[in-house]
């Protein structure tokens, strides 16, 4: 299988493919792929400052969801994400019942569910929203 493993070399052609919007523009895609680097920018300003904006961040993972499908968008999701913020995103995706027990192929390893924690800061807000 050619996307396996995603690489510098690889993520954007993987994202293309996995792209679900027919007829859709080369802007469209290079706006949706930009819903990432958002998201890296909020990931930030929640550790730096620990301001969340909970709900802009829901809404970029499931327009992610929904545009690139459950797996691809999950790789995508953690390829492009800091380590230092597996946390942050395993939270959300565990309330959106996204989160898998493995993600495969992220620059060569598997990132494991079970090797990262939950922010329970994060956690306990998201819980208030229901």
């Amino acid at each position: 299988m050619p996307f396996e493993n995603l690489t510098d070399e690889n993520i954007m052609l993987y994202a293309a493919k996995a792209y679900d919007r027919p007829n859709c523009v080369m802007s469209e895609f290079t706006e949706d792929m930009k819903r990432l680097n958002y998201l890296k920018r909020l990931f930030r300003r929640y550790h730096k400052h620990g301001e969340m904006r909970e709900r802009l961040i829901l809404n970029h993972i499931v327009v992610l969801h929904n545009i690139f499908g459950p797996e691809a968008s999950t790789r995508i999701l953690f390829y492009n994400t800091s380590k230092d913020d597996y946390s942050i995103l395993k939270t959300y995706l565990l309330f959106l019942n996204l989160m898998p027990e493995k993600v495969r192929g992220i620059n060569g390893k598997d990132v494991l569910s079970s090797d990262i924690s939950v922010d329970m800061k994060i956690a306990e807000v998201l819980r208030n929203l229901q």
